[in-house]
């Protein structure tokens, strides 16, 4: 960040998309290491839009696909930038128990969180 520690500067969210970053998540008792990276918006996957007739469970398994999509993107994207780190995969992350996958997306979105909120309020 810049000189003043809480305001971004559009060339560091921009060098955010190029950074791995690690995330750290406890779960029952050990530490789980993994790292990501944000994605410039050419990154994001593509899924088809949920049509407006949709019943609320559909919506929200269309909501559900398209977090994993992006998060999977995300792991992806760093598994390829640093293959040293590489903890998950498009290939395990199915077979992760699924409280430890909810902990790691709510990590990486927090992460963007942060970042949204500093380049808002800054």
């Amino acid at each position: 960040m810049t000189e003043d520690a809480n305001v971004w500067t559009i060339e560091e969210l921009v060098k955010l998309t190029d950074q791995v970053q690690t995330g750290k998540v406890t779960y029952r008792g050990k530490d789980f290491h993994f790292q990501f990276c944000e994605l410039a918006e050419k990154e994001e996957p593509n899924l088809k839009a949920i049509p407006e007739t949709a019943s609320d469970q559909e919506k929200q398994d269309w909501a559900t696909e398209a977090g994993t999509e992006r998060i999977l993107a995300m792991i992806k994207k760093a598994n390829d930038k640093n293959p040293d780190g590489i903890t998950l995969t498009d290939e395990n992350w199915a077979t992760v128990p699924v409280t430890l996958r909810y902990q790691i997306t709510s990590e990486i979105l927090s992460y963007q969180q942060e970042v949204t909120e500093n380049f808002i309020t800054g």
